[in-house]
């Protein structure tokens, strides 16, 4: 009897892309993770990478449940930072990090706003970062205001900036009043745009999103 071809394959092999992360992708980002460890890397580089491609070890499952978190936190900052533009060009806001993604975070704002220099104070560990034009990156012990002033200071006014001058509020508020009309509301698309825990972040705590609603989300699902 001819044994199928399949019945050799190793159960434990890899097909396409699963959830885990690969021993390199491990190695490079795990680092960013508040909780790491650096024997974490040692423990790792002695078990296969398939175990960690998925999930088969419940030490496996932690790692990759930290390196989700890591990629989670820097999706949130980037997708619900509430910023603000003064007319020198500087684009500002708070952000709350606790893994070490502010350089993602700085340079996805970086790649928007090619011109302008990006500071970001991190409610976390109540530091600001900044990116400048070049690519750039600076973390100052000072506030967010400070310097916002400090680098505005030397840098002429720009005329397309200064005529957009609103808040990030006004912004999105504009955005929802036209875009919030009964026969177009979807509850379950908003629920998944905007997670509760987002609502935990600096620019969301108060967001408009809530006036355009009597009832939490939480109410409809």
């Amino acid at each position: 009897m001819k044994m199928d071809k399949n019945c050799q394959k190793d159960p434990m092999e890899v097909i396409g892309r699963a959830k885990g992360y690969s021993h390199e992708e491990l190695i490079q980002n795990l680092p960013r993770h508040n909780k790491f460890s650096p024997t974490l890397i040692s423990q790792i580089k002695k078990i296969p990478e398939v175990v960690f491609r998925n999930s088969g070890t419940s030490f496996a499952k932690k790692i990759n449940r930290m390196m989700r978190e890591i990629g989670t936190e820097a999706y949130r900052a980037k997708q619900f930072t509430r910023t603000d533009i003064n007319d020198r060009g500087v684009l500002y806001g708070v952000v709350l990090l606790k893994h070490k993604v502010m350089d993602k975070v700085l340079n996805y704002f970086h790649e928007r706003w090619r011109g302008c220099i990006i500071c970001l104070f991190n409610e976390y560990d109540k530091k600001t970062s900044l990116i400048n034009e070049k690519g750039k990156i600076q973390e100052i012990n000072l506030s967010l205001k400070e310097i916002v002033d400090l680098v505005s200071k030397d840098r002429p006014i720009i005329p397309y900036f200064k005529d957009i001058q609103f808040s990030g509020a006004e912004i999105f508020e504009t955005l929802y009043k036209s875009q919030f009309i009964l026969e177009r509301e979807n509850q379950t698309f908003f629920k998944k745009m905007i997670p509760d825990k987002c609502f935990e972040l600096p620019g969301m705590r108060a967001g408009v999103e809530k006036r355009f609603r009597n009832k939490n989300i939480n109410d409809y699902l």
